[in-house]
């Protein structure tokens, strides 16, 4: 039977994020994917370049799995009760829920962390707790039907340990090895724990408006419950 297979895209998405793990659902036979949004119209990436959605919320399909990949969009769809509606509805049939980097605040946001463990981007990742998820700071957290990745390349590590749940690790390699995934990074420096201090000082002051902004939507989302 084919699998369904949806990644929710929106204004200023991640691409890497996205793109990452479709090459490697993309190597899944008998996979159909769907790129999901309110409309066709395309989307620009934080990026730069635009892409197309395939299909719309209310003509996608029961899917398989639904991944939110992340962005500074993500401020935005967490406070979109149309997406969260959407998000929920698909997460009540759908095999796996899946994240990649900040996608897993819309998850929150939409209630589904909850008792969860949980990850996301390092910069976000003390908000976890606030949408009620137990954060676990790893590249990969599987909770039952919950698979979060952490912060943008970790998507593809996530996709890997999705496809082999999904289809058997044998299948997970071959998609491994038809896109030559062996990384080595020449610099030390793709971690908070592990990057200079003045790296790591230069990337929370670039992000902390948009940190801000999150935590800010999710003490108004308190407020309303």
């Amino acid at each position: 039977m084919t699998l369904q297979i949806g990644f929710l895209i929106f204004p200023r998405f991640q691409l890497i994020d996205l793109a990452g793990p479709f090459d490697l659902f993309a190597q899944v036979p008998d996979c159909r994917l769907h790129l999901i949004w309110k409309d066709l119209e395309p989307l620009r990436a934080t990026a730069g370049c635009d892409l197309r959605p395939t299909v719309t919320l209310g003509a996608c399909p029961a899917l398989d799995l639904i991944c939110i990949p992340g962005g500074t969009g993500v401020n935005a769809l967490m406070q979109d009760a149309e997406i969260l509606d959407f998000v929920r509805t698909q997460a009540a049939s759908a095999r796996f829920v899946t994240s990649v980097c900040t996608g897993a605040l819309v998850l929150g946001a939409a209630g589904l962390l909850r008792g969860k463990r949980a990850t996301t981007h390092w910069a976000s990742h003390h908000l976890l707790k606030e949408l009620g998820a137990i954060p676990v700071e790893e590249r990969i957290v599987t909770d039952d039907k919950l698979i979060t990745g952490g912060g943008a390349t970790a998507g593809i590590d996530f996709a890997l340990a999705a496809i082999a749940q999904l289809v058997g690790r044998e299948a997970a390699e071959v998609a491994q090895l038809e896109l030559e995934y062996a990384p080595a990074p020449p610099f030390d420096a793709g971690s908070p724990r592990t990057a200079p201090l003045a790296v790591v000082e230069r990337v929370r002051a670039d992000s902390a408006a948009t940190v801000a902004d999150r935590a800010r939507i999710i003490a108004e989302l308190h407020a309303a419950a």
